[in-house]
């Protein structure tokens, strides 16, 4: 018998520093039988109070950095298969049951592949280092094209898989653990569109926070 509270539900692991501006559009966008867990890692904007007043489960995670605040989410699911995404309004989450028919139908692993509406919804620098990570992975035999913020796994698989980065390096981690545990990925086009107003990303809304992040992930594939 599960132990999951509510059977047959999806929970969606949203990773939140200062997004109460987006949360609003990102919780109504959700499928139906979809469950937001909001992962407040330090947000000073009120993001944790909108996330609950919009229904999702807040959790918090003082720790700072994405993967911290990713895993954290994991602990707290109950779901057979959980979802993961940012929490700016970029992505249209109304896709995710794309990924999750994937991980239904055999996938190991899901994930989204970004196509941007418009040209400057995604700056140079952080596609350029998106561009360089996925051609580094597709050497190591994983037909991937991004370093994917959308994903969808198996929550018992992907405990046991031991991703151990807590900041940036998180994503890179994951793939590269996933081709070695010799995972079946499967990679879908995903829209990624501007993000709400009033939000800025950690990572590729300035060259600084793409340094940062590349420094993360740098010491990730050089494991």
């Amino acid at each position: 018998m599960s132990d999951d509270p509510i059977p047959g539900h999806v929970d969606v692991v949203l990773p939140c520093l200062n997004e109460a501006a987006a949360l609003p559009g990102v919780l109504a966008a959700l499928p139906p039988g979809y469950r937001a867990i909001v992962v407040d890692n330090g947000s000073t904007d009120g993001s944790a109070e909108v996330a609950a007043a919009h229904g999702a489960a807040v959790v918090t995670e003082p720790r700072t950095g994405y993967g911290a605040a990713v895993h954290t989410g994991l602990e707290h699911a109950t779901a057979a298969v959980v979802c993961f995404a940012d929490a700016d309004g970029s992505l249209d989450l109304g896709q995710l049951p794309t990924l999750v028919a994937a991980v239904h139908g055999g996938a190991d692993l899901a994930v989204g592949r970004r196509v941007p509406e418009r040209a400057d919804v995604w700056p140079w620098h952080a596609r350029a280092g998106n561009r360089l990570l996925a051609a580094l992975l597709r050497r190591r035999g994983l037909a991937v094209r991004d370093i994917a913020p959308l994903r969808a796994c198996p929550r018992e698989a992907l405990l046991a898989l031991g991703v151990t980065d807590r900041a940036f390096g998180y994503p890179l981690e994951l793939l590269i653990r996933a081709q070695r545990a010799g995972w079946r990925v499967d990679e879908f086009d995903v829209v990624y569109r501007a993000r709400a107003a009033g939000t800025r990303s950690k990572v590729s809304g300035s060259l600084r926070g793409t340094l940062r992040a590349v420094r993360d992930v740098g010491r990730v594939a050089l494991r």
